[in-house]
């Protein structure tokens, strides 16, 4: 065989390991900004809810006013509660601290639900009786719960507590400490939490969820997740990411990768040792993560990858 045809299926070799470095390179580019985008997503729905939140709350307390609870906190007065010092003087405490402190709810009255602390009847507002709406206020009757001190008056005797707000604090504590718990490169068991076409939700430990981009499901190519995973599927996963609340989770990081698949050498000719940027001194071929970690991509997601035929021969040096 010719030199020349030697050289050329060389350079046809190179070109196709070319154009599968490339593809694999734009196949990284594509999941990390597609992973970036769903991020922003993310945070834009999750920032959604709670303006919808804080409006409807502003609402409902737009339409109950001191003036609606009238009725409710002069029933106080006529009930006689305590007005010692020292049951008002905590009261006063309770509302600069927000401690919250357990109640059990009582009655329900019109706009809310009594409640009553250290023998003082307490008006909780509908809006502020559970962590969410309740259409029906008689399903609270009886339940022990959790409340903080809104307002604490000695002089009108007016106690209004609400269990929203202590509800809303410790759910954001155990969050927190949830949170803490999730550092990067823990190992963790989940649940899959729900499905989309760029990756799946795992709950894990505390109620926290993580997110498991698409590309770091599998070492092998994952068209979908819902290809490989279903909603319920305990599975064990690393976190690999903790940034602003938010958790980025691998599967495929606790798994072996592959081995690369090695060409046949050619029967007619010896096989070359010592190739520049693949074997080691020894001729043994370096592997492949070692490979990976050697080499850099500079890239702009705005750029093109190429590779020229020019810069392709410019490597080749003829005998």
């Amino acid at each position: 065989m010719s030199e020349v045809t030697e050289v050329k299926e060389e350079v046809v070799a190179k070109v196709e390991e070319a154009k599968t470095a490339v593809a694999e390179t734009v196949q990284e580019v594509k999941a990390e900004v597609a992973e970036k985008v769903e991020n922003v997503k993310a945070e834009a729905a999750e920032k959604a809810e709670e303006v919808k939140e804080a409006v409807r709350e502003k609402a409902e307390a737009a339409q109950e006013s001191m003036a609606d609870y009238k009725d409710e906190l002069e029933a106080s007065l006529k009930q006689g509660p305590p007005t010692s010092d020292p049951v008002w003087a905590r009261f006063e405490e309770l509302l600069e601290s927000k401690e919250a402190i357990p109640v059990k709810i009582d009655s329900v009255v019109k706009g809310g639900v009594i409640a009553f602390v250290d023998g003082v009847r307490g008006f909780i507002p509908a809006s502020k009786a559970a962590a969410s709406h309740v259409d029906d206020l008689e399903t609270l009757k009886g339940t022990e719960t959790e409340a903080v001190v809104i307002t604490a008056e000695k002089n009108g005797k007016k106690l209004v507590l609400s269990v929203r707000d202590a509800l809303k604090k410790k759910e954001k504590a155990e969050r927190a400490a949830a949170l803490a718990e999730c550092v990067e490169g823990a190992v963790m068991e989940g649940t899959v939490d729900s499905l989309t076409d760029y990756g799946a939700f795992v709950k894990l430990a505390g109620g926290v969820s993580g997110l498991l981009h698409v590309s770091q499901i599998s070492h092998e190519r994952v068209a979908k997740p819902s290809d490989v995973l279903n909603k319920g599927d305990k599975i064990t996963v690393k976190i690999i990411a903790v940034k602003d609340g938010k958790i980025s989770l691998s599967k495929k990081a606790l798994e072996e990768a592959p081995a690369r698949k090695e060409r046949a050498p050619r029967a007619d000719r010896p096989e070359r040792e010592n190739r520049e940027g693949r074997e080691g001194r020894d001729g043994e071929r370096r592997p492949r993560e070692r490979r990976e970690k050697e080499e850099v991509f500079n890239y702009k997601e705005t750029g093109k990858a190429t590779t020229s035929l020019g810069d392709i021969l410019n490597n080749i040096k003829l005998n």
